[in-house]
């Protein structure tokens, strides 16, 4: 199928002219990122630059997509929005709510009638507003964009943070929440804080073992979660030639664990072949026509340390493959190491299982080069140690690594092939463990996220992140420090065997084949189409709007949570079993925080309910409040709301009455989320101030009738003992976003400038 070709040829007739205009107004060569986000301005240019990291900017994006998990709580949004149908191209994507238990057959069969009440609420609302739907064992959203929708040189949003896997084809593909999503549906400015930019520079070529997940480790590594934050990504180089283009979708996937807005690689003949592989020779041309725009001028590639805010090196041919975690995705140790690192830290040796797939490692390529390591350890007389587990990108390729024979690979060793879906990377993966639940224990896999009770909700649970590569070879030693390249294997015949490198297929020799991809077009008409929600429904809820600020300064304050260390977006709404409730906002709020560690306890879930001097769990004490009329404060640390693009994370807070987020610093797209929900989302001028927070205080939040960009605001903590402390705040709010906070949300400042 070959969708949206008039967009994307209008893209590309507009932007010689933008790109000519960016260069003129810098005057100086320009990066790819800022060809493509100055050729997607709302409006016109500006009279100066914008300064990057500083700079607000309104931005046209060319599409949107969104998972189905994060698609309720936005298309919820868009229906008040008042809109008969999506101003730009738009897709909804059913993959997450999908089981990862028995098999793929039956695990999908059984999520369609535990979901289905969500499935048809996605599919009419899609029908009704103009909507492409992919229905559940379609695949998972980054890959089918990527085999669908991507290409070079385009600007899209999606909700789900990794969706600048598209970056593997040129785009500038940025995770959002659903309400930036709404403003792009609705014809709106879109608003972005102009990113800074940071340049890899890849030169060699890998070999052996190391794949293209072992850049982005690396990389990881090097930046730390948070190092990306607030910027874009961009690979460049001799070395970024020879990656495939679905090896540079990995690479860019991956790139929401160091915190990036996007990453993105230039345009050139790995996309092309991508292009024509998937049934798009027409967009492959349409881009080669316009070549030089979608790739950094010459002088960019001579001289990068002058147009880049910060530039890293990376020698391909060095490159050794790694495991990043346990625990964090940017823990990063080179295989070589490992043996010796983990017997240091405790971490236990034996790997329980290897799961290979998901959206940033699900391609025909990864596929085929785990299924050379599997084909030789049958050659070998080696088995699986590890349960084994494959999941395919997208219906496309699992319907052609079955006619080419490899899931037979797999399955020779004992792997088991689940559904195209998100099943066991988000936390709808039903282990099969013989031993206490609560053991430590380890997994590795070639998914991105590994936080502490991410994949299966055990916090023993120690997951390793690696290549498709690298995980196939620990399954079958079923030793953490197992070195493929170095170490040896004894098989079934009592012999010392080696496993030989990895050998794999860019694209399949027979082409790409499938017999229903699963894709449903909406309605011509959609004004006939009723969307229907259940008034008793326990999944799916009618949003009411929020409240508008009350014109005055918080006072009294309570403080509900202060939360230590790592505080994610799993920790402020857990995924899991709680999917199930996207599309209801009250009772998903049950979830509210479940997860964070109380800095006063060390804890989960048990604050002091300041009301009654009683510990409960956060969310049954944040009613109380609510009930009583009490506003709140949660209190949090260093890169709050890491992780996943969850809009829910701002909205249960919001819902139940937390009026202010106040932290060290906030990863990007939380901070956005808190703010479009009209929520105070501030900084510690000074964190040192965090630690003066205590449990029974009483907070007030002064300046609000005078709040303005770049003005701090004071936060007063009244102290249990009579005694006082008061200490400035700082915030990132523009003018825009102050009236956001005034209206009460985003969504309120919409529905009173479209008539909804």
């Amino acid at each position: 199928m070959l969708f949206d070709l008039d967009m994307i040829k209008d893209v590309y007739a507009r932007m010689p002219k933008g790109v000519q205009a960016a260069r003129k107004l810098l005057g100086r060569p320009l990066t790819l990122s800022e060809k493509v986000l100055y050729s997607h301005l709302f409006g016109q240019l500006p009279e100066k630059p914008f300064v990057r990291g500083k700079s607000y900017a309104d931005f046209r994006p060319d599409r949107v997509a969104m998972q189905d998990a994060t698609a309720q709580m936005a298309l919820l949004q868009f229906m008040q929005a008042g809109k008969k149908s999506t101003a730009v191209p738009s897709t909804v994507h059913c993959d997450h709510l999908i089981l990862a238990k028995s098999g793929a057959k039956a695990d999908l069969a059984a999520s369609l009638e535990m979901n289905k009440e969500v499935f048809e609420f996605l599919a009419s609302v899609s029908n009704k507003y103009g909507i492409g739907f992919w229905k559940p064992g379609a695949g998972i959203i980054h890959q089918v964009v990527l085999e669908n929708y991507a290409f070079p040189g385009g600007m899209m949003i999606g909700t789900d943070s990794h969706t600048p896997n598209a970056g593997g084809l040129g785009m500038v593909a940025i995770g959002v929440g659903g309400a930036d999503a709404v403003d792009v549906m609705a014809g709106m400015a879109w608003e972005l804080k102009f990113p800074k930019l940071i340049g890899v520079r890849l030169t060699g070529e890998m070999s052996g073992w190391t794949a293209p997940k072992d850049v982005i480790l690396k990389v990881a590594g090097i930046l730390t979660v948070k190092g990306g934050t607030g910027s874009i990504v961009e690979y460049f180089g001799p070395g970024a030639e020879g990656i495939s283009c679905t090896g540079k979708g990995t690479i860019c996937n991956m790139g929401a664990e160091i915190g990036a807005t996007a990453s993105t690689f230039a345009f050139d003949d790995s996309m092309v072949r991508f292009l024509k592989a998937t049934g798009r020779e027409e967009v492959a041309d349409a881009a080669a026509a316009v070549r030089d725009h979608l790739r950094p001028d010459p002088e960019v590639y001579e001289h990068p340390e002058k147009f880049y805010d910060e530039v890293l090196e990376l020698d391909l041919s060095t490159l050794e493959p790694h495991l990043n975690g346990p625990f964090t995705p940017d823990l990063a140790t080179p295989v070589s190491k490992m043996r010796e690192t983990a017997r240091m830290n405790g971490w236990p040796a034996k790997v329980e299982v290897g799961l290979i797939g998901s959206c940033t490692n699900a391609s025909y390529e990864d596929m085929t080069r785990a299924a050379s390591i599997a084909r030789q350890a049958r050659e070998k007389k080696l088995a699986a140690k590890s349960e084994f587990i494959i999941t395919p990108g997208s219906e496309t390729v699992r319907y052609t690594i079955e006619r080419d024979g490899l899931l037979k690979d797999f399955e020779a060793i004992g792997g088991v092939v689940l559904a195209n879906a998100c099943g066991p990377c988000i936390g709808q993966w039903a282990r099969h463990r013989t031993g206490p639940q609560d053991e430590p224990n380890t997994i590795v896999t070639s998914f991105n996220r590994n936080f502490a009770k991410r994949n299966d909700g055990n916090p023993k649970t120690h997951a390793f992140v690696a290549s498709p590569d690298m995980v196939t070879a620990l399954a079958l030693a079923g030793e953490l420090g197992f070195n493929p390249a170095a170490d040896t294997l004894v098989n079934e015949d009592g012999e010392a065997v080696k496993l030989d490198p990895p050998v794999g297929r860019e694209l399949p020799p027979g082409g790409f084949a499938v017999e229903d991809p699963g894709y449903q077009a909406p309605a011509a008409d959609g004004s006939v189409v009723e969307v229907v929600i259940r008034a008793d429904s326990e999944r799916l809820q009618r949003l009411e709007p929020f409240a508008p600020w009350e014109g005055n300064d918080f006072t009294g304050l309570r403080l509900l949570l202060k939360a230590r260390g790592k505080c994610t977006t799993d920790h402020i709404s857990m995924a899991g079993p709680w999917l199930r409730y996207r599309g209801h906002l009250d009772n998903i709020s049950n979830n509210c925080f479940i997860g964070a560690i109380n800095a006063f306890n060390g804890e989960a879930n048990k604050v002091k309910n300041q009301l009654t001097g009683e510990y409960g769990e956060v969310p049954k004490v944040q009613r109380h409040y609510k009930a009583e009329g009490i506003g709140t404060v949660v209190v949090g640390d260093e890169n709050y709301g890491e992780g996943s693009s969850r809009e829910h994370a701002a909205m249960e807070p919001r819902h139940l009455g937390v009026r202010a987020i106040l932290v060290k610093s906030f990863a990007r797209i939380h901070e956005t989320n808190l703010k479009k929900q009209g929520m105070l989302a501030l900084t510690f001028a000074n964190p040192a101030d965090y630690d003066a927070v205590q449990e029974d205080d009483v907070l007030d939040i002064v300046g609000l009738t005078e709040f303005a960009p770049s003005k701090p605001l004071t936060v007063v903590l009244h102290h249990a003992d009579g005694s006082a402390h008061e200490f400035p705040v700082k915030h990132s709010y523009n003018e825009a976003q102050i009236e956001w906070f005034r209206a009460g949300s985003a969504l309120n400042l919409i529905k009173a400038q479209t008539g909804g």
